[in-house]
C-alpha cells in the first residue's frame, strides 16, 4: 500500500480524467462529454511511486446519491484518503464550486486545481488566485490539463497538504444562524461519528437524509433533538432545510466568486455559443446531426474505407494469403483436412472479419473526431428535447453514444441513471444503436445489394435511433415503465481543436478491440463453423448439405422464411452471430467460399449472396441483425445491470421480438412494392402487424405525465 491516497475529484468534463492520465501515464478513455468515469480508477504517481491517486466518478454533488455519487461518497468517507485534488472548471466556477464546498465539508483537505485557465484567459477574463485560496479557504493552483501545465504544482500542493495530517478543516461559511444549528446537531452527535466527518453528517442531517440517519444508527432522543433543531431553524428561515443550505451554499460562492472574478466589461458570446446558436437550433439540430452522420459513413463505408476494404478482399486475403498458405501447406505435406480447417476455416472466416478493418478505422477516426472536439455532448443535449417527449431522459443517449463503440460498455453506462425503471429501458434499447461488430454486416450488405446507393449505410444508424425512439414510446404506456422520465443535467464543453494523440489512441484502441475479438471469439467460431460444416454427425466429411450445420440449419430456417431469408446458411449465420456479430460475416465467408470451390473474396461473396436474396429481404436481414438481442457479451452485461433472470430475459425477448416483426414487416410489404410480388397472407399479416404497432404508439397513456424541466449549463448560463 502507497504511503498516500490522492482522491482526485470533480465535476464531469472538468478536465479530472485528463490530469489523472498526466499524472499516472494511464491511458484511461477521455471524452468530451460527462459520464466517462463511471466507476474508480486507480494509478500510481509517475514522479513518486509512494503517492497513489484515486480518479473518482465526474459528480455534480454528494446529494442526492447517483450511483457514480455513491461511489465518490463511500470512497471519500471509508477508504480515507489524506488529501482531495479537486478539479475545477475555471470557465464555469459557480457550478463546480458548489462541489467543492461539500467536499470542504467531509473534513479532509482539499486543494483546488482550477482548471482551463488557458480558456478563462483566452475569454478575457481573469481569476484572483490569492483572493480565491483566502476566500475559500484552501489551496489554489491555476493549471491547464489539455496543454499539461501547472499539474505537477497542483499534485505537489496537495502532497504537502496530505503530508500535513492531520489538519484542522476549513468549512464554508455560512449564515451565523444555519451555523449555530449546524454546531447544535454536532453536539448531539457526540462520539457517534468521527471528528473529522462530525461536519459532513451534520450537514446531511440537517437535509434530513435518511441513508446518513441509517449509517450512523441514531438513538431515538438523537433524532428526536436534531428533528427539533432542524424545525427550530427552518422556522427562522421560512423554508425547507434542504433549501436553506442549497441557498446558503450558492450565496457563500456567490460572495467568492464577487471577490476573486473579473469579467470583460463587454458582454458578447463566445466562440462555442456562436457555434451552439446553429448546430442546437431548435430545426436545424437533427438536419446537421442526420448529415453528419450520413458524412461519416459515406467516408467510412461508401468511399475512403471501401478502397482498403477492397484491398485487402481482393489481395491479401483473396491472392496473397491463401495463395501462400496453401504453397506451404502442400509443400510440407499437410493433411487434406488439415489444409480445408487453415485455408476454407481460418482465413476464410477471419479474413472475412478483417477486411472490414479499413472502414472501421475511417469510421472511428470521424466519431472520435466529433468526441473530442465537444460535438457529441451538443447531440446528447438536442437528443433530450426529443427523448423527452417520447418518454426517454437525455442521460439515456449517453449509453447510446458509448455502444456505437460496444453494446457492453454502453449497457454498464446506463449506471448513470438515477429512475430504476428508466434506466431498465435504456438497457433494452442501447444496444439497438450499430456498434462496431454491426458496422461489417451495415458494408456487406450496402457493398454486396446497394453499391450506388449512399442513403444504406446511415439509414442503419437511424433505424437504430428509431427503434430507440418508438420504443421509448410504446414501452412508456405499458405498466413496467410508465413514469415521468429523470430530469437532464448535464454541462456543454467549450469547442476546442482535437487533440491528435488523443483520436489516434482512441482510434488505435477500438480498432485493437475489434482485431482482437477476430483473433481469439472468430477464430474459435471460424473453427467451429468449419467442422459442423465439413462433417456429419458421424464425424464424417461430407458435402455441405449433409453437414451438422446445415441440418441445424434446415431444422430453424423456415422460422426466418416469412423475413425473405430462410434458407439455412442465413439462418446459421444469424445465430452464430449471438455469439458475437462479427460471426455473420465469418459464417458467410465460410459457407458460400467453400460451397463454391472459391478463395475468400469480398466481392465473390457479394455475388453469391446476390443469388441468394434479394434486395428487399438483404435489407430486412440487415434490419433483423440490427436490432436482435446482441452478442453474448453484451447479453451478460444486460444481466449484470438488471441483476435479474426475469429482467434479462424480458429484455432479450422484446429485442428479438422487435426484430422480428419490423423486418417481416419491411420484407412482405417492401417486396410487394418494389419487387413485384403478389399480394398475399404475408402481406396481410404485415399490415395487421403495423397497425398494431401504431396503435401502441399512439394511443393515449393512462399513466399522467408530469411535466419536467430540462436544465443544461453551458459556460456559466442556463440554457
Amino acid at each position: 500500500m502507497s504511503d498516500y491516497q490522492i482522491a482526485l475529484a470533480g465535476n464531469p468534463n472538468s478536465g479530472k480524467t485528463s490530469t489523472f492520465n498526466s499524472l499516472t501515464g494511464s491511458n484511461q478513455y477521455v471524452g468530451n462529454w460527462p459520464g466517462v468515469t463511471v466507476e474508480r480508477k486507480e494509478g500510481r504517481l509517475k514522479t513518486d511511486a509512494t503517492v497513489t491517486i484515486q480518479d473518482l466518478p465526474g459528480i455534480y454533488s454528494l446529494s442526492p446519491y447517483t450511483p457514480e455519487e455513491v461511489v465518490a461518497r463511500d470512497y471519500l468517507l471509508h477508504g480515507q484518503p489524506h488529501a482531495i485534488l479537486n478539479v475545477v472548471d475555471a470557465t464555469n466556477l459557480e457550478r463546480n464550486l458548489y462541489l467543492t464546498t461539500q467536499l470542504m465539508e467531509m473534513g479532509i483537505p482539499v486543494v483546488i486545481g482550477l482548471n482551463m485557465m488557458d480558456i478563462v484567459a483566452k475569454q478575457g477574463k481573469k481569476i484572483n488566485l490569492e483572493k480565491l485560496a483566502y476566500s475559500m479557504g484552501t489551496p489554489v493552483v491555476g493549471m491547464s490539463a489539455l496543454k499539461k501545465r501547472g499539474l505537477q504544482e497542483a499534485i505537489n500542493e496537495t502532497i504537502h497538504v496530505a503530508k500535513q495530517f492531520p489538519v484542522e478543516a476549513d468549512y464554508p461559511t455560512y449564515d451565523a444562524r444555519l451555523e449555530t444549528a449546524l454546531n447544535e446537531i454536532v453536539d448531539v452527535l457526540g462520539q457517534t461519528v468521527l471528528e473529522k466527518q462530525s461536519r459532513w453528517y451534520a450537514v446531511k442531517l440537517f437535509e434530513r437524509d435518511t441513508q446518513a440517519q441509517q449509517e450512523l444508527n441514531l438513538s431515538v432522543i438523537q433524532k428526536k433533538e436534531i428533528e427539533e433543531i432542524i424545525c427550530i431553524t427552518e422556522k427562522i428561515f421560512k423554508d425547507d432545510s434542504e433549501t436553506i443550505l442549497i441557498n446558503e451554499r450558492y450565496e457563500f460562492i456567490s460572495r467568492v466568486i464577487h471577490l476573486c472574478a473579473i469579467e470583460k466589461d463587454e458582454i458578447r458570446l463566445s466562440f462555442s455559443d456562436k457555434i451552439d446558436q446553429v448546430v442546437t437550433n431548435r430545426w436545424l439540430a437533427l438536419p446537421i446531426f442526420a448529415g453528419v452522420m450520413w458524412g461519416i459513413y459515406y467516408l467510412s463505408i461508401q468511399t475512403i474505407g471501401t478502397m482498403g476494404t477492397d484491398w485487402i478482399n481482393d489481395q491479401l486475403f483473396g491472392e496473397w494469403v491463401p495463395t501462400t498458405v496453401g504453397n506451404l501447406l502442400t509443400n510440407w505435406q499437410v493433411a487434406d483436412w488439415m489444409q480445408g480447417l487453415i485455408l476454407d476455416g481460418i482465413i476464410a472466416g477471419v479474413g472475412a472479419v478483417l477486411g472490414f478493418l479499413p472502414q472501421l478505422i475511417v469510421l472511428f477516426l470521424c466519431l472520435s473526431f466529433l468526441e473530442d472536439c465537444g460535438y457529441m455532448s451538443r447531440i446528447a443535449f438536442v437528443m433530450d428535447r426529443l427523448f423527452r417527449k417520447f418518454g426517454l431522459s437525455g442521460k439515456s443517449f449517453i449509453p447510446m453514444l458509448i455502444a456505437t463503440g460496444c453494446g457492453v460498455p454502453g449497457v454498464m453506462a446506463s449506471r448513470t441513471i438515477e429512475n430504476e425503471k428508466d434506466r431498465r429501458m435504456t438497457i433494452m434499447v442501447t444496444t439497438f444503436m450499430p456498434c462496431s461488430a454491426k458496422l461489417p454486416i451495415i458494408a456487406l450488405i450496402a457493398g454486396a445489394f446497394f453499391p450506388t446507393s449512399s442513403w444504406v449505410a446511415p439509414s442503419a444508424y437511424f433505424v437504430g435511433i428509431g427503434a430507440i425512439v418508438l420504443s421509448g414510446i410504446a414501452l412508456k404506456k405499458t405498466q413496467l415503465f410508465a413514469g415521468d422520465p429523470a430530469p437532464f443535467i448535464m454541462e456543454l464543453p467549450a469547442y476546442h481543436l482535437p487533440q491528435v494523440k488523443s483520436i489516434v489512441r482512441q482510434t488505435y484502441d477500438r480498432s485493437k478491440s475489434f482485431v482482437k475479438k477476430a483473433s481469439t471469439i472468430i477464430f474459435v467460431s471460424s473453427i467451429l463453423i468449419w467442422f459442423t460444416f465439413s462433417y456429419n454427425f458421424a464425424f464424417q466429411p461430407v458435402q455441405s448439405e449433409q453437414s451438422i450445420l446445415a441440418s441445424l440449419g434446415h431444422l430453424i430456417s423456415p422460422l426466418f422464411a416469412p423475413l425473405g431469408w430462410g434458407n439455412w446458411q442465413g439462418a446459421v449465420a444469424t445465430i452464430t452471430g449471438l455469439v458475437a456479430k462479427e460471426n455473420v460475416i465469418n459464417t458467410f465467408g465460410i459457407l458460400f467460399g467453400h460451397a463454391e470451390g472459391i478463395s475468400e473474396n469480398g466481392r465473390e461473396v457479394w455475388s453469391t449472396l446476390q443469388g441468394s436474396y434479394t434486395a428487399v429481404a438483404a435489407y430486412s436481414f440487415l434490419v433483423f441483425n440490427l436490432l436482435c438481442a446482441p452478442c453474448f457479451a453484451a447479453i451478460g452485461a444486460i444481466h449484470r445491470e438488471m441483476a435479474n433472470k426475469k429482467w434479462t430475459w424480458i429484455a432479450i425477448g422484446y429485442q428479438c421480438g422487435l426484430a422480428y416483426a419490423v423486418s417481416f414487416i419491411i420484407y412482405q410489404i417492401g417486396h410487394v412494392l418494389f419487387e413485384g410480388a403478389a399480394i398475399g397472407i404475408g402481406f396481410a399479416l404485415a399490415i395487421v402487424v403495423l397497425a398494431g404497432m401504431i396503435y401502441q404508439l399512439t394511443k393515449k397513456n393512462k399513466q399522467k405525465m408530469v411535466s419536467t424541466v430540462t436544465l443544461t449549463t453551458i459556460e456559466g448560463g442556463a440554457k
